[in-house]
């Protein structure tokens, strides 16, 4: 409890900064870090993915006719699946799984209590196919609990992870079991997830993003050493490394995020490996988005709180980077809002000279600037990610639209999510619904 109380106010404290900015400082000062931070990481996005991409990715062949990487050993891979209420999606997820051009695998599909017909699938399928186990739960579990599960059951130390309405490429396992092999250091791999559904601006945008965002932060995270988070929906992990930091915690909303700084906290290393390609299924209404993204954002603020005491030690110091940029994020959506509510006071009330924000939109040259970052930005992932998804350029036209939506978005679940985890304690298992996967028309995976 002190601990908690303690935590609280040292959470009041951080995001209480932008306000006792506007105290000591002018409203000028809060627009221009809210302005600059972005460009700031933006610029910074933009060097680490061209430092990994010319230091390694470059060198890399990549291809349908480049024969997948050589495993030393040839050692048995597994592959877990959870699946709730996956009727729709889980045989084409297990048969791309099965499908894989390594084939020393074992594919086990837990069902976590499913309340369609993803049970009688399975079973249909355990049938047809001699590597595909099965798992059924009674109740749901969480998928904390459904990965552990799976864990137990696996037969080898390296556990390829993917969701139940995920498609790997043919070669996505052996690309990220590499690591694991090669490195005894590296305690996870996150793959390269790819956006198929395609009908409205929503999942336009977010093929924009998951190639000009996601890859870009993957590739610097992984340039500066600390990975924020492994993508949930294709990861890798050593058995071994999750037997030491206790396996995926049960009362975590994000268990991905959890623990990717578990296993960092115990000197674990995690790569990125942008060949292991799946394709995903994500929200197409803005219901369904802001649902997605507010449990990432309150998962998030979950870790940080979790960890916002003990990651101090010296010996987690390779993650202080990691929890500054993550700080200044956070900071920075406070800052906007109070930018905002400043403007706003200044038409109905007399403030005080240093504290008034006149007007919100950018001075002419600074959001020049800022386009232009952003643009310089979209064109570098495309040029560099092009290779896994070729016509990928197209997304440039949909992704101009992404500050003015996933800011705003960023902005608006940042400030739901830290009340939210500041006023209730968790103490139950964290279960999961049915997200939203999509409307109809679905791009299909090569």
């Amino acid at each position: 409890m002190i601990d908690r109380v303690l935590a609280f106010l040292l959470l009041c404290l951080v995001l209480g900064a932008p306000f006792a900015v506007a105290v000591i400082m002018s409203g000028e000062v809060i627009l221009a870090f809210v302005f600059f931070w972005p460009l700031f990481m933006s610029a910074l996005w933009v060097t680490g993915g061209i430092y990994f991409w010319a230091t390694r990715e470059r060198h890399w062949p990549v291809g349908d006719d480049v024969p997948p990487p050589v495993l030393k050993g040839e050692p048995l891979i597994s592959i877990l699946i959870p699946c709730f209420n996956e009727e729709a999606n889980a045989e084409a997820t297990v048969l791309a799984a099965l499908n894989q051009r390594y084939s020393n695998i074992e594919v086990i599909a837990i069902n976590d209590g499913s309340t369609d017909g993803t049970a009688a699938l399975l079973d249909r399928m355990v049938l047809q196919h001699e590597k595909l186990r099965v798992i059924h739960l009674a109740h749901n579990q969480g998928k904390a609990m459904v990965l552990r599960m799976g864990a137990m059951a696996a037969r080898s130390e390296y556990l390829v992870c993917i969701d139940g309405d995920a498609l790997l490429a043919r070669d996505a396992v052996a690309y990220m079991a590499a690591p694991l092999v090669e490195h005894p250091r590296v305690g996870a791999v996150t793959g390269n997830p790819r956006v198929r559904t395609r009908s409205t601006l929503v999942g336009h945008i977010q093929v924009g993003e998951f190639s000009s965002i996601v890859g870009m932060i993957k590739r610097t995270q992984r340039v500066y050493g600390q990975v924020f988070t492994v993508s949930g929906v294709i990861s890798a992990f050593r058995r071994s490394a999750l037997d030491r930091v206790g396996y995926w915690s049960l009362d975590m909303i994000t268990e991905d995020i959890d623990i990717s700084w578990k296993l960092q906290r115990d000197h674990w290393s995690i790569f990125y490996e942008p060949r292991a390609l799946c394709w995903i299924l994500m929200p197409e209404t803005l219901r369904g988005l802001w649902k997605q993204r507010l449990r990432w954002a309150q998962g998030g603020a979950e870790v940080f709180l979790k960890n916002i005491f003990n990651i101090w030690r010296w010996r987690h110091r390779r993650l202080w980077p990691m929890v500054a940029e993550f700080c200044l994020s956070t900071i920075w959506s406070f800052a906007f809002a109070l930018s905002i509510i400043l403007w706003a006071l200044g038409y109905f009330f007399d403030l005080p000279p240093h504290i008034r924000v006149n007007n919100l939109a950018p001075p002419e040259f600074t959001g020049l600037v800022l386009a232009m970052m952003c643009l310089g930005q979209f064109v570098v992932s495309v040029l560099i990610e092009r290779r896994y998804e070729p016509g990928l350029w197209r997304a440039l036209y949909w992704v101009i639209w992404y500050p003015v939506a996933y800011w705003m978005l960023s902005l608006a679940t940042t400030l739901v999510s830290y009340p939210k985890v500041m006023i209730k304690v968790r103490k139950r298992r964290a279960r999961w619904t049915s997200p939203d996967r999509g409307i109809k028309s679905r791009k299909p995976a090569p």
